[in-house]
């Protein structure tokens, strides 16, 4: 079994329009020292040769009480995490944008 970390923090929830469809998408940025925090358990797993496309992470996160299995991905712009947070997600804790998100993350 792989042992697994945990992290608690509070971002956020913006919105990035665009791509090809002009499709919309809603993130949290994880940066700070949880973003170091899964950096630094990148940087292992790639160590390991456990490594996962575009250096993302799996995770198991939760909002409220929502559980849902994703994926974070590094940020190019500021070096931090994003943790996409899906319409079902964001319907079933009642979330804008602008909202102030508790997430807890683990990996």
């Amino acid at each position: 079994m792989i042992p697994t970390e945990q992290l608690d923090h509070t971002w956020p929830l913006w919105r990035w329009t665009g791509g090809a469809n002009s499709g919309t998408w809603h993130f949290l940025t994880i940066d700070g020292a949880a973003g170091e925090a899964l950096s630094g358990t990148a940087v292992m797993r790639k160590l390991e040769g456990t490594a996962r496309g575009f250096g993302s992470l799996k995770v198991r996160a939760r909002i409220g009480e929502t559980h849902f299995a994703t994926s974070v991905f590094p940020s190019k712009s500021d070096g931090g995490w994003l943790l996409p947070v899906k319409a079902s997600v964001r319907r079933a804790e009642g979330l804008a944008e602008g909202d102030e998100v508790e997430v807890s993350l683990e990996y």
